[in-house]
């Protein structure tokens, strides 16, 4: 319900009251027009549009509004183009949570290495001919992924017990605009109306699924569908000059953690490199 959602997100009302709460609340601040029209307190609430099927195809982010048909069809079906997802509707979001970085604001990248750890110019993206497929680039395409903060690096890159690891600082050179995906629930639904509310879930899918990490049972083919989006937004310009540098999303592995794919490594330099011994790892489970 789209009055629920409104309610959590700029807390109307204290958090700790219950629907049945502020029901009562709504029915004594309003109690003439309760008199009048109860029907407009007690009858079921909904958003019209998402129950018209002409309405979601026109509008919707995903054309079948089904995540599962968008990665079926790149994966096994066409590979560089798809009918399965609107590209202008996706540009139209990413305007809508463009972030902005100054030069100089750090990153960090990390490599296990050997115990003497490796020097400020192998800590960047490897080469075309060695850059294997990742979640925001295909094998071949060089693409920077960072990490916010200490943490975050040590889990993405997930080491071993008795690992060393380099960990590199990397500074920005220039001012750049990325794509903030974790931005999703920041956007609000006045702004967009009732296309956000039938797009937020696909946009939140995007963010979730472009932090996933595979396990070792998965197939690199299970990036493709973020490598598509990521290729598309990287393909994004304006009067000739790429829009946006990269992408920003969470890390799935250490949740507090952000993380940067940049598309053009030249516009990060790795000022220093520290290198740390894992000396124990702490697991968690849950019971299946």
């Amino acid at each position: 319900m789209l009055v629920t959602e409104l309610t959590d997100r700029w807390h109307i009302f204290n958090t700790k009251l219950n629907p049945t709460d502020v029901y009562r609340i709504m029915r004594a601040l309003c109690a003439e027009k309760y008199g009048s029209m109860p029907n407009l307190f007690d009858a079921p609430v909904g958003i019209a549009e998402l129950n018209d099927i002409e309405y979601l195809k026109s509008r919707s982010l995903l054309r079948s509004n089904s995540w599962d048909d968008f990665v079926e069809s790149v994966k096994i079906q066409n590979r560089f183009h798809t009918n399965h997802i609107e590209l202008d509707i996706l540009n139209r979001y990413c305007s809508f949570i463009r972030k902005v970085y100054k030069k100089g604001t750090a990153f960090f990248r990390g490599r296990i290495s050997p115990e003497e750890g490796f020097p400020t110019e192998e800590m960047g993206a490897p080469p075309s001919d060695k850059a294997t497929a990742g979640r925001a680039n295909s094998a071949g395409i060089r693409c920077l992924y960072l990490a916010s903060d200490l943490d975050t690096t040590i889990h993405e890159i997930r080491a071993g017990v008795f690992d060393y690891i380099s960990i590199g600082r990397f500074e920005l050179t220039k001012d750049i605009v990325v794509v903030d995906l974790k931005a999703i629930d920041h956007i609000s639904p006045f702004f967009d109306g009732c296309d956000f509310i039938i797009n937020k879930e696909h946009l939140r899918r995007i963010n979730m699924e472009i932090g996933r990490a595979l396990r070792r049972s998965d197939s690199v083919l299970d990036y493709i569908p973020t490598q598509y989006i990521a290729d598309f937004i990287k393909s994004i310009s304006h009067e000739g000059k790429p829009e946006y540098a990269g992408i920003e999303y969470n890390s799935t592995i250490n949740l507090s953690g952000q993380n940067l794919a940049i598309f053009y490594p030249e516009l990060f330099v790795c000022t220093e490199v520290e290198v740390y011994h894992i000396k124990e790892l702490r697991y968690d489970k849950e019971r299946l």
